[in-house]
């Protein structure tokens, strides 16, 4: 493994002759000439020489040798970690057969003048079924039957959706001719305005799927019917376990628009929506994309047949653990693969193992190792004289700019036919930056010392950044420490979020069941005997700004109003503020001392004339009373909820 070796001095000759000579006009004015042919001169570039030869050796220690001894103890630089969002492919039109979107399809984000375009590939094959409107029925919330209303919509006759008076639990069932699981279904309906008076932006109305055990609620991206109240359509993106099961004693595959109670002063139904016309059609499907390029068949080299070979390759970084690199050696039954470890501890002579540094991008095989007998042992096997190598497949990109905001993945990289447009409606959220040598050089007295053993707090944490790349943040929390019992190691983890303008959707901060598992099931195979270890993401502290700024002259409000809520968004986060930008400390209150300094240094802004504090519920969204100081628990963070922030001018 190549890690980066710092430059203690990055001075040369020539720039140590020109000091020497500025030096000289300041303190001997007398001395004027100062061509290369003045004997002074002469004395300043021999001096100037002799330096940077010492430059030179100074440059080989310490670090450089701190490095090489990283390098001897094992340790690697941990990669990056691609960010992940769902994809929608819209077609050009209703699909009237089966389209399939192949694994490795690429889309990305708009290329700008400063900006390259971010490239997603989609992690498997996505299948857009076609269907049609089959079977359509009603059910009352207080009844088991089904009333079918098939009949009545092919006469042309209108029927209500729900009862006189919808109640929650009353249904209105869709029976489509096929299951179509990730896909979007786009139901056109024909409706009158019995049912006006609810919010189309809070219908009390929800769109499920049956996946054979239950109704599983779905998302509507798009319902120009106002909930149900007039013509137009609703796009419903159906879950992946969407299959075909038997209702009221008709099989399909059913969706349901279901009546239910809305929270808050919103409206609820006053009459049911009486439906004329509706039919169905797949207009696209969802599918997860990773932020990386998936390379094929590339040959790395010709093995010469000796132990311990060497084989770059030509895109890096590497991706870990996102379909893992596949590599094949050629062999007189065809391509061979090979497996790949994290070291040749355990490898003998005949084991087809490999190494594959992510980082530098290094395929290397196993060494011969002298025995202090005298003899050689060989660890894995070697690659026979003139075979060829190659990465079947392998994956690269990955950081944390591949977090890209909602909306952002516009153009598609593939050519796929019938596929009009691509689009993201969520933000991508995992993206991790690789570590960099500084970190590395943190991390290497701990691995030294524990040699993946989790004794002290600072092991589990280096252990749990390693296992998940993907994680942002970690905090150990020891026993003793808070409530924790005694015997009991907490460990708090920040994934990797979506930001836009420093804001962070709250669900984004919930760590996955995967890598809550992944996480929890390496720190079990080297925690101490009777430890017990508990993997959670931390408590969450919300809180809201109230401010009123006074905008110099002549200055946009509007635009000092939003650099103020970016700078509030970006400082009061629990990935990237707090002074360092490294995330919010854990445990440090929020004062509006901080906040009033903070405002003051928005451009534009000319007086911050009040600023007031309240603590908050992310979840519910319920507000506390006000406050000069927001005290934060000892192990917890706070989380930017819905600043408001007023500008006036001058």
């Amino acid at each position: 493994m190549a890690l980066p070796v710092p430059n203690l001095d990055d001075r040369r000759f020539q720039d140590l002759v020109d000091d020497a000579k500025r030096m000289v006009m300041r303190r001997c004015p007398e001395w004027t000439d100062h061509n290369v042919s003045d004997p002074g001169v002469t004395l300043i570039e021999t001096f100037a020489y002799m330096t940077d030869q010492l430059l030179f050796r100074l440059n080989q220690v310490p670090d450089r040798m701190y490095v090489k001894f990283l390098e001897l103890i094992g340790l690697r630089l941990i990669p990056a970690s691609p960010a992940q969002v769902p994809v929608t492919f819209w077609l050009s039109s209703a699909a009237v057969t089966a389209v399939s979107i192949p694994a490795g399809s690429s889309a990305a984000t708009l290329r700008t003048e400063v900006d390259e375009s971010v490239v997603f590939s989609t992690a498997k094959d996505l299948q857009i079924v076609p269907c049609m409107l089959d079977r359509v029925g009603t059910r009352r919330a207080d009844e088991s039957d089904v009333d079918d209303r098939t009949d009545t919509l092919k006469m042309g006759q209108s029927f209500a959706a729900f009862a006189d008076v919808p109640r929650p639990n009353d249904e209105l069932l869709v029976g489509l001719t096929n299951p179509v699981p990730n896909c979007v279904v786009r139901l056109d309906f024909a409706c009158t305005v019995e049912g006006v008076g609810v919010h189309p932006d809070h219908p009390p109305l929800v769109w499920e799927a049956y996946n054979g055990d239950g109704w599983v609620e779905c998302r509507v991206s798009s319902d120009t019917t106002g909930a149900l109240n007039a013509a137009g359509a609703v796009l419903v993106h159906v879950p992946d376990d969407h299959t075909g099961a038997v209702v009221a004693g008709e099989r399909a595959g059913w969706l349901r628009a279901r009546v239910v109670e809305v929270d808050g002063d919103f409206p609820t139904y006053a009459a049911s929506p009486i439906i004329t016309a509706l039919s169905a059609s797949t207009v696209g499907g969802t599918v997860n994309a990773r932020h990386c390029e998936l390379i094929e068949d590339e040959v790395i080299g010709v093995s010469e047949g000796v132990p311990g070979q060497e084989f770059p390759v030509s895109r890096t970084p590497v991706l870990v653990g996102t379909g893992s690199a596949v590599l094949e050696v050629t062999s007189e039954d065809g391509w061979q693969e090979w497996t790949p470890v994290q070291h040749f501890a355990g490898s003998s002579p005949i084991d087809r193992h490999y190494i594959l540094d992510p980082v530098a991008g290094t395929v290397h095989f196993g060494p011969t190792v002298r025995e202090p007998d005298g003899s050689f042992r060989q660890y894995g096997a070697v690659p026979p004289y003139q075979t060829t190598i190659r990465l079947r497949e392998y994956t690269t990109g990955g950081g944390r700019y591949g977090n890209v905001g909602r909306g952002s993945i516009q153009t598609l990289k593939s050519s796929i036919p019938f596929v009009a447009k691509v689009e993201n409606l969520d933000p991508a959220s995992g993206g991790v930056d690789g570590e960099t040598i500084d970190e590395a050089k943190a991390r290497g007295p701990i691995l030294l010392r524990t040699r993946s053993r989790a004794v002290t707090a600072e092991d589990y944490e280096a252990i749990t950044q390693e296992a998940a790349p993907d994680v942002s943040r970690v905090r150990c929390v020891t026993a003793g420490d808070d409530d924790t019992d005694a015997g009991s190691v907490r460990v708090l983890i920040v994934p990797a979020a979506a930001q836009s303008d420093g804001k962070i959707e709250f669900g984004d901060l919930v760590p996955s069941e995967e890598m809550l598992q992944r996480i929890t099931d390496r720190l079990d195979e080297v925690r101490l005997i009777g430890t017990r270890v508990l993997v959670s993401p931390p408590t969450y502290r919300g809180v809201t700004v109230v401010a009123r700024l006074i905008a110099r002259p002549r200055v946009d409000a509007a635009r000092v109003r939003a650099d103020a809520l970016a700078a509030l968004y970006r400082h009061l986060n629990p990935i990237t503020g707090g002074i360092d930008g490294k995330g919010w400390p854990f445990g440090r209150p929020v004062q509006s001392g901080d906040v009033y300094a903070l405002l003051q240094r928005v451009r534009g802004v000319d007086l911050v004339e009040d600023v007031r504090l309240f603590g908050a519920n992310p979840v519910t969204g319920e507000r506390g009373k006000e406050t000069q100081r927001l005290d934060v628990e000892r192990h917890s963070l706070i989380f930017s909820f819905e600043h408001h922030v007023k500008v006036e001018d001058h």
